[in-house]
């Protein structure tokens, strides 16, 4: 894992470069609960291969390793500094890449199950995003996305003020919205359940299937 000479011009890995230290001590309770919340929805089958999509410092892996010690796990994310601390957490079987969510690194049909949590607000281009994390998806495969829901009152609050303050930060999707994206490129089975963690955070975890091919 090599530095970016251009992560200073990119708002996203500007921000995690800085916040990398003390990332799981100081959002320790939004990770734990978003994650306990991703693996209530989750099921991972033996030698199935998996995809953390944004994976910060790997501690959604770090949890699916206990529950499913047989799959491959892969971890992609833009942020070198986040992964030099996934790293450290994560066994050497857990292959770690730098790399964007509009690019995946990884060739068609790759993996079972493509997962990501607390990132797709940070995705500039989100159809993208889904449309890659499909590509790369086997025929059955599984896209699992879990980030804020729009739907809530606090999260359009936290949504503008990060807006307009924030450059890493995107945009938050509702319900609807997510359900139209996916099903516009070319997922089924779309299935969208929104919930609190807390009086703040309003989630959401979206799952859908990639088709069998003809």
């Amino acid at each position: 894992m090599h530095s970016d000479p251009e992560k200073h011009s990119d708002p996203v890995q500007k921000e995690y470069s800085r916040l990398a230290p003390l990332y799981d001590h100081r959002w320790s309770f939004y990770i734990d609960s978003t994650i306990q919340e991703t693996i209530n929805r989750l099921a991972i089958n033996p030698h199935e291969r998996v995809l953390d999509l944004g994976c910060g410092t790997g501690a959604l892996i770090q949890r699916l390793l206990h529950l499913a010690p047989e799959a491959r796990f892969f971890g992609l994310d833009p942020s070198v500094e986040m992964l030099c601390v996934a790293k450290r957490k994560l066994p050497d079987s857990v292959e770690l890449c730098v790399g964007s969510a509009d690019t995946l690194p990884f060739a068609n049909e790759s993996f079972d199950v493509v997962i990501s949590t607390n990132a797709f607000h940070y995705f500039r281009d989100p159809a993208q995003a889904i449309q890659e994390a499909r590509r790369v998806l086997k025929p059955n495969g599984r896209l699992v996305i879990t980030d804020w829901c729009h739907d809530y009152l606090t999260c359009r609050i936290c949504d503008l003020l990060l807006r307009l303050f924030n450059r890493a930060h995107f945009r938050t999707y509702g319900v609807s919205q997510c359900q139209v994206m996916l099903q516009n490129e070319g997922l089924h089975e779309v299935s969208i359940e929104k919930y609190k963690i807390d009086w703040l955070w309003g989630m959401m975890t979206a799952q859908a299937v990639k088709e069998t091919a003809a």
